[in-house]
């Protein structure tokens, strides 16, 4: 358990402060608040959960562990991280008056606008996005879509964590 503490909550943080950062501090329609940089950082992000499961494996397991309890260890990692995400988010969309989903959909109208997109096309757009507004209100729709934003990736890294780590001679356990 304090091994999915720790690194999940470490990886959350890095997530979250990165993201936070990268909105704050860049405009709504460059990189550094793009779908493609904040999935980049997740992954990155996310690669505590193969140092947390080494971790457990090295000191706890003896060198040793097999897929399941490393996998589980992976996904205990990936939940930490998810809740830090989501609780970080939440205090982030409160302390600025829930005013991302206004600009998120401001930048999406502008782009489309920059595309060409006019008339009922645009208009058909705005509706989808207010329709996503509306959903996005509702914390009972907002939390978990946020969860599921990063669980994905943390399932994906525990996988391959697992499977790398089984391999007791993968990065063994420096005994002295």
């Amino acid at each position: 358990m304090k091994y999915a503490l720790t690194y999940g909550l470490l990886s959350g943080l890095v997530i979250i402060v990165t993201m936070i950062t990268g909105i704050a501090f860049s405009d709504h329609e460059s990189f550094f608040s793009s779908e493609w940089f904040g999935y980049l950082v997740m992954l990155v992000a996310l690669t505590f959960i193969f140092v947390g499961v080494k971790r457990y494996r090295d000191v706890e397991r003896g060198g040793v562990i097999k897929f399941g309890p490393a996998f589980a260890m992976g996904l205990a990692i990936a939940a930490a991280a998810g809740v830090a995400y989501v609780a970080v988010w939440e205090i982030y969309l409160a302390m600025t008056d829930y005013k991302f989903m206004d600009q998120y959909i401001a930048s999406i109208m502008r782009a489309r606008q920059a595309a060409g997109v006019t008339g009922a096309a645009l208009a058909e757009e705005l509706a989808k996005l207010e329709s996503m507004r509306v959903n996005y209100a509702n914390p009972l729709f907002r939390i978990p879509m946020t969860f599921l934003e990063i669980f994905p990736v943390g399932l994906l890294v525990s996988l391959v964590s697992a499977s790398l780590l089984r391999n007791p001679r993968l990065l063994p356990a420096n005994r002295l």
